[in-house]
């Protein structure tokens, strides 16, 4: 055999550039492609359990994009890529998980606010009753109770101003309305 002393055992001329010195040449991709080899089809399988089918091809390429990114000869050092992916694979499903609940509970709107829900038509029920068991017992009232009643509560006089006009004093006036508002009161708790 023929030996060219301008070429060295590496099979580079002299004056060919070297590689950097942390190349390692096609041993990574090779070592990579060997590990989606082994381990693609029982990551597959985790993943398939516990993702919808339609994320599972997308969540594989994330593992391993994620085992590929590890820096300088950090592949080398790691003992069992097996394991790698699995860790690597639950670590992605929770944080889509999180993500997703996120994005669940920005879109949540409560059946509860009066915006979705609109007026509680038992309440609005209730509410209609109560004034008409009070009205009735406004009607009840003597006409003189209900007429110092309503100046009081509807034209805001005040108790010196009624006793003036009805010619009272102003405890007859404060009798008057605590009359009234006794039979309202009862109006109001009144079951119906």
């Amino acid at each position: 055999m023929d030996y060219d002393d301008s070429i060295g055992r590496s099979g580079l001329a002299g004056d060919d550039p070297l590689p950097p010195e942390d190349w390692s040449g096609f041993a990574r991709t090779a070592r990579l492609d060997a590990i989606y080899a082994a381990h693609q089809p029982e990551l597959r399988r985790y993943l398939a359990s516990r993702a919808p089918r339609q994320d599972v091809s997308d969540l594989v390429q994330d593992c391993f994009r994620n085992l590929a990114a590890s820096k300088g000869q950090a592949l080398a050092l790691i003992e069992k890529p097996g394991a790698y992916l699995i860790r690597t694979a639950r670590n992605l499903l929770a944080m889509r998980a999180r993500t997703g609940e996120r994005r669940m509970q920005s879109a949540h709107d409560s059946f509860d606010e009066t915006a979705v829900a609109g007026p509680d038509p038992h309440a609005a029920l209730e509410a209609r009753d109560a004034i008409r068991r009070i009205e009735a017992s406004l009607a009840r009232l003597k006409p003189k109770t209900r007429e110092i009643l309503l100046m009081h509560r509807f034209d805001g006089l005040s108790y010196e101003q009624i006793a003036a006009a009805k010619g009272l004093t102003v405890k007859g006036v404060e009798w008057q309305i605590a009359q009234a508002m006794k039979a309202i009161d009862r109006a109001r708790t009144a079951k119906p």
